[in-house]
């Protein structure tokens, strides 16, 4: 295994890895956007011909044959890779759906980890303001650990595959996008894996780990390399056999709703290391035990290497409940050509890539400037905008120092980067007269500023809000409408970020506001009054979070005598950019009456 670390070279395994996919199966193509969009996709497929939904799936690397091992005619119609244990970025996401989608629309099936979630999810909210029709299902059916506090949740392993197979064999039968959708949440809520590890995984270019020691396994390790439930003697396979199905199966968490006299489909998958010989003996060991021990008739076997951890000793168990109709769609005919069925097809001499299909956006982004003159509107949201990036540049120091002793230390000059992104853009491109476009155009100025999850988090703000105020559009936005796109990108955050109110966020901010504004509106409140009663709300908000444990991002890892010492410094922030805004527009507005 030390001479992995000399024959790949780390930044090129996954592009080329696609180029050797496609030149082995001929039914594959992939974007021509190398090295940052890495997309397989079926060579049959045109957004502008295809009449069914779309099933396209994706994740990071080293899991293969999963993702692209499954792009073909009854599973995925594309595959959005990583790099090698990273989460595609979101304009890799966005190419795929916009080369394969087209009107009958496109299902997203996620694995759950935060990183996928929230670029898959900002990618469907880019797609939906572009007009494609987008639904996403999350799958999470590890049975490892006990269930989690917080949002985290459950991983997705292998038994995602199977999820696959069902959408897409829904999807080539003609359903609509809401029955694929519907379909594929099913099957993701009727499927368990735990997994067992006798080594880690070994990442191009370096040195293999010797975490576990000599003579151990690891039960429950992530695919990823992540640690497991308990680290324990090797065992005997039949021991380990019986231990992850009666993990799976336990009436104690319920992970799977499956009891005595239900009809299962069992998967075996190796994690990369272990040979078949030994699958299939792990395979022998689970089917009678299913069967005698737990009372369940087995109606299907898969076993091989469905998705694995690069090169790690281990293999997943998955335990799927099975109806006719869960059988028919594993049964439907599929060229996936890692799907356990064969596949026809000569390989063309020479394959030319596919090019990037351009946005459907109506405006774009170099087409973008700054009014010669500003209207009342605009001068207004000029001061708002200067007013809240002024207050994050003058925080940094204060936001970093919070973020230092709960999170990683960089939260102020996270935002330091974007806030300063935005008053340069503001200068040349925003269309300050047009709400809803330079709201548009400030989730741009993040996306490309900020990076890590803060930035994912506000530009799924800023483009839940615009594609709400561009629903609403009329000649000037009303602080109704205001209202609703700040309610509208709230609920963006939460529903792909997984948190809400009392998580220790910037929801906690956010929230009371969003409340408060709506409540004073409602009421007859002036507007102005309003705002700044919001205002006042975010920031009783961000400091009732010193008093919270914490229940997503780094912070869920820190001790509750920690976090009791500062309060949240996304919360802080949110509240510093919102107040400053409100105190900009009460400024404006009393000075023009």
């Amino acid at each position: 295994r030390e001479l992995n670390a000399y024959w790949f070279r780390f930044a090129d395994v996954v592009t080329e890895f696609i180029e050797g996919l496609v030149e082995t199966y001929p039914g594959l193509q992939y974007l021509d956007g190398f090295p940052e969009v890495k997309v397989v996709l079926r060579a049959d497929v045109t957004a502008e011909t295809y009449d069914k939904v779309a099933v396209i799936s994706g994740g990071g690397s080293g899991h293969e044959p999963a993702h692209a091992g499954y792009v073909g005619e009854g599973m995925l119609t594309a595959a959005i890779c990583g790099d090698v244990f990273a989460s595609p970025p979101v304009d890799s996401i966005l190419a795929g759906i916009r080369a394969v989608t087209g009107s009958q629309g496109c299902l997203l099936i996620v694995k759950n980890y935060t990183g996928d979630r929230l670029n898959f999810g900002l990618a469907a909210e880019q797609a939906k303001s572009e007009g494609y029709k987008v639904e996403t299902v999350i799958v999470g059916e590890d049975c490892a650990l006990p269930p989690p506090r917080g949002i985290a949740g459950r991983r997705g392993l292998a038994g995602t595959v199977l999820v696959h197979k069902v959408a897409g064999a829904a999807a080539a039968a003609g359903l609509s996008l809401e029955k694929v959708a519907a379909e594929a949440k099913c099957a993701s809520e009727m499927v368990g894996t735990m997994g067992v590890a006798l080594s880690v995984c070994t990442l191009p270019g370096q040195v293999t780990s010797d975490r576990l020691g000599p003579e151990k396994m690891e039960l429950g390790l992530g695919i990823h390399g992540e640690p497991g439930a308990a680290v324990v003697d090797v065992q005997p396979v039949d021991v380990v056999v019986s231990h992850v199905l009666q993990q799976i199966l336990s009436p104690e968490t319920n992970y799977v709703p499956i009891t005595r006299g239900n009809r299962v489909v069992l998967m075996v998958n190796g994690l990369g290391g272990t040979p078949l010989m030994e699958l299939m003996i792990a395979a022998g060991k689970a089917v009678p035990k299913l069967q005698l021990e737990f009372g369940l008739a087995v109606d299907r076997v898969y076993t091989g290497f469905f998705m694995t951890s690069l090169d790690m000793a281990g293999f997943s168990i998955s335990i799927m409940k099975a109806d006719h109709s869960i059988l028919d769609r594993l049964d439907a005919p599929t060229k996936a050509p890692n799907w356990p069925v064969g596949t026809d097809g000569n390989r063309p001499p020479a394959k030319i890539p596919v090019p990037i299909p351009p946005s459907r956006s109506t405006k774009s982004a170099e087409s973008q400037s700054r009014p010669q003159e500003l209207s009342q509107q605009g001068r207004i949201l000029e001061a708002a905008i200067q007013a809240a990036a002024t207050v994050i540049i003058s925080l940094k120091d204060s936001l970093n120092d919070w973020d230092g002793k709960v999170g990683d230390g960089d939260c102020g000059s996270t935002m330091y980067r974007g806030a300063t992104a935005i008053l340069e853009d503001m200068k040349h491109y925003y269309p300050l007269n047009d709400a809803a476009e330079t709201v548009n155009e400030i989730g741009g100025s993040i996306r490309r500023a900020m990076g890590g999850t803060s930035g994912i988090i506000y530009n799924l703000l800023c483009k839940a809000a615009y594609a709400e105020l561009k629903a609403n559009a009329q000649s000037e936005v009303t602080p109704k409408h205001w209202s609703e796109a700040f309610k509208s990108s709230i609920a963006s955050v939460s529903k792909y970020g997984g948190a809400s109110a009392g998580y220790r966020t910037m929801l906690d901010a956010l929230i009371p506001a969003s409340q408060v504004l709506e409540e004073k509106l409602s009421a007859g409140e002036d507007p102005i009054s309003a705002f700044i009663l919001s205002a006042e709300a975010a920031t009783t908000g961000a400091e009732s979070t010193i008093q919270m444990q914490a229940q997503a991002g780094r912070s869920s890892y820190v001790s509750a005598e920690i976090l009791a010492t500062v309060p949240d410094p996304g919360a802080m922030a949110a509240a510093g950019w919102y107040s400053a805004a409100a105190r900009a527009v009460k400024e404006q507005c009393e000075g023009s009456s």
